[in-house]
């Protein structure tokens, strides 16, 4: 691939050795090769707003999570609308063979979960940011638990990210994944209860996809980052992700997303077992008989 249509994905050149983000140009070619033709046999697509996603520069596409198999849907959008994807991984993906080369290969970026560098994955993502590329966000986290499959509320590591780095958050909303593979992990109850699990290719499923204009942070710019101020950012981001979700849907998003972290406090205190008050002690016993004599010492 040549450096000019390198940069018009959005994608720095190869950079040896250097401390930018690294890729192999190589292994994103194979990657369109085989990915390309696959997703357009496999899915129908009902695409919206491309143009909304900048055809260069350092810019973070945030998007509402509902299916494992998500992630090529958005890819393949964003790929078709100019940019290279490149998200954010678990580590552990990373040690499977063949896998953990392809993510390497194409400059996606290992999240450790439950260690001490876990910030690296932040420090990789803004140099990424730096280097002029396209990083996918999953702001809740996980696929979304609502039953209904509603977008949850967000953690805010996108939040800080764009506040640190300057680049546009740009909210996508998609819908169709969960009929091609429900999330395994989902609610037993509402939409996300009626779905059979498994993958389901037949007959074809449409993939819809909508981006919306980058959302007007510019209210948290130069405050301190601050857990009040990340947090209003965050649900500005849910926010503008939701509503996208309701025209794709064609409904009225809840009035309050779900938030799972609340739901399974409820959960667990409900489970527990109730407190069982100490018995007081029978009559007559030793420390039941000196209360008893207590009194009656102080009257004489």
């Amino acid at each position: 691939m040549s450096e000019a249509k390198r940069e018009a994905r959005g994608a720095a050149p190869s950079r040896g050795a250097t401390t930018g983000h690294r890729y192999s140009p190589a292994w994103r070619r194979l990657t369109i090769v085989i990915l390309r033709p696959l997703l357009f046999g496999l899915l129908k697509r009902d695409w919206r707003g491309r143009g909304n996603v900048p055809g260069k520069g350092g810019v973070i596409i945030a998007a509402n999570h509902i299916s494992e198999s998500d992630p090529l849907a958005l890819a393949h959008f964003v790929y078709e609308a100019g940019r290279y994807p490149v998200y954010l991984a678990k580590s552990t993906l990373f040690d499977v063979r063949f896998i953990g080369g392809v993510l390497r290969g194409t400059g996606q970026i290992p999240v450790y979960r439950d260690r001490a560098d876990a910030a690296l994955a932040l420090e990789d993502a803004e140099k990424a940011l730096l280097d002029g590329e396209c990083l996918m966000f999953y702001p809740e986290g996980s696929c979304t638990r609502d039953p209904e499959l509603w977008p949850m509320t967000g953690q805010t590591g996108v939040a800080r990210m764009a506040l640190t780095t300057g680049a546009k958050v740009v909210p996508v909303a998609s819908w169709g994944a969960h009929e091609l593979m429900p999330y395994k992990k989902g609610e037993q109850r509402g939409l996300a209860g009626s779905l059979k699990k498994g993958f389901h290719p037949l007959p074809r499923k449409t993939m819809k996809v909508i981006a919306g204009p980058p959302v007007d942070l510019s209210a948290y710019e130069g405050r301190p980052l601050s857990r009040e101020t990340l947090r209003a950012a965050t649900d500005d981001i849910m926010s503008a992700i939701t509503a996208l979700l309701g025209e794709l849907r064609g409904e009225e998003p809840p009035a309050e997303r779900y938030d799972h972290h609340r739901v399974l406090e409820e959960r667990r205190g409900a489970a527990a077992p109730p407190a069982v008050p100490e018995p007081a002690p029978p009559a007559g016993s030793e420390s039941g008989g000196r209360r008893a004599a207590e009194p009656k010492a102080a009257d004489s």
